[in-house]
């Protein structure tokens, strides 16, 4: 059985035990929110027999983040997808999604699980249309890769199959079109065929296939808005009220739903896209890529990003999708992984604090603390990521001194107030 079917059986697996010891919660209330559909815990039951630690993905829990890496037909080298695949879990990556469109991917997926203690989620897609053009793809083809990537462990798969015919002249008055990948490729395939979208078509199939090893449905947003001017237009809304029947009918089948969403949206518009998702969704767990709250800065997309993912989290994202800086640019490097991972790291984080989540708060006050007492190994140690501030902190400090050179030491305010509260003690 599913996480699911054992959840709505009132059972309670080992993986919902090792969620909530992870949550500092009761076992029976996760399994209560997954039985409900508010929460998932993607582990593919092949996953699990090889190192899989299991984590609940849902808005009443710690929100989580996910890192994308994989190879392109540009750059294969599969030592370095590794590397970044363990740069993103040191620095606290609750997922990665393996995209690789390029090199021997087989291999490379198989390596990353065997290496992978987190989820790991794929867009099966991918995969079907290497040396193959996407018109030739068949429902048998579909069928056959998502069957294999199942049995090789991987936990949630991105499905397009939300994006329909029908919503195709929806687009014609947005600027930016379809920027997801599975989704402008399903849509050449549709119009080629002029035929409906081949994974609504068998969608039935595939949840056979998922609940046979408890693959977790991502359902994609293969019309999520490509710029601020597209946002929450016609098109997205369509296809959004599509997800919210295919998650009914995944749910009906035993397997578990997280449902993709947006994008690139304005800041005032993102309260509104949450809780629309919430309506139509059914409360599954929403997923979203930042959003984007501006356009205007590529390079530094992980914090126009971050600012948009802090709101989500905040107003019903369960799980924040990160954004690199080489986000409209290229294939990110593995120090663009570590930067996006922190800044989705800080954007969870704060949204957490800001819900009131039972213990957010606690390495805040710990870390305000040494800052107080100017205690600088354990500020250090607290940090979030302590090799950069210990490098920053290091660089021109004289050795044993109780301050740092952005004051020195006699207009030191943080000194200032420890001898002041030592003088009041007195």
């Amino acid at each position: 059985m599913t996480q699911l079917e054992q959840a709505r059986r009132g059972q309670i697996s080992d993986p919902m035990c090792q969620a909530a010891k992870k949550e500092m919660v009761q076992p029976d209330f996760i399994r209560r929110q997954i039985a409900d559909g508010r929460m998932v815990i993607p582990a593919n039951i092949n996953h699990l027999r090889t190192g899989l630690l299991p984590i609940a993905i849902g808005r009443a829990v710690t929100t989580k983040i996910n890192a994308n890496i994989g190879a392109s037909p540009l750059d294969c080298d599969q030592a370095h997808e590794l590397e970044k695949l363990n740069i993103a879990l040191k620095y606290g990556s609750d997922t990665v999604m393996d995209l690789s469109t390029g090199g021997d991917v087989d291999r490379c997926r198989m390596n990353l699980l065997a290496h992978c203690p987190a989820p790991l989620g794929t867009v099966p897609l991918y995969e079907m249309i290497i040396n193959r053009p996407i018109e030739e793809l068949t429902y048998d083809q579909i069928l056959d890769t998502c069957r294999k990537q199942a049995q090789q462990g991987v936990d949630f798969f991105t499905i397009h199959a939300g994006v329909l015919l029908e919503h195709l002249p929806l687009l014609e008055s947005r600027i930016a079109g379809i920027v997801s990948r599975g989704g402008s490729l399903l849509a050449r395939w549709m119009l080629y065929h002029n035929r409906q979208n081949p994974f609504y078509e068998i969608f039935d199939d595939l949840c056979d296939i998922m609940r046979q090893w408890d693959v977790c449905f991502s359902l994609g947003d293969g019309l999520r808005p490509g710029c601020l001017a597209d946002a929450t237009d016609p098109a997205q809304i369509a296809e959004l009220r599509t997800l919210g029947e295919l998650t009914q009918r995944a749910w009906e089948k035993g397997c578990q739903v997280i449902v993709e969403g947006p994008g690139h949206v304005p800041y005032d518009q993102i309260e509104y896209n949450m809780k629309l998702q919430q309506e139509i969704c059914h409360n599954a767990p929403f997923y979203v890529l930042g959003p984007l709250v501006t356009d205007i800065a590529p390079g530094y997309d992980h914090i126009t990003s971050a600012i948009g993912a802090t709101a989500a989290a905040f107003h019903g994202a369960a799980f924040l999708c990160y954004v690199t800086p080489r986000e409209h640019l290229g294939l990110p490097t593995v120090d663009d992984v570590r930067q996006g991972v922190i800044a989705y790291k800080i954007a969870a984080h704060a949204a957490d604090v800001a819900l009131g989540l039972p213990g957010a708060r606690q390495r805040d006050d710990q870390l305000s603390q040494a800052r107080a007492n100017l205690d600088w190994e354990k500020h250090l140690q607290l940090a979030l990521d302590s090799e950069t501030a210990r490098k920053m902190h290091d660089e021109k400090r004289l050795p044993d001194t109780d301050f740092c050179t952005m004051c020195g030491r006699d207009w030191c305010s943080v000194r200032i107030s420890k001898e002041l509260r030592q003088a009041m003690k007195k």
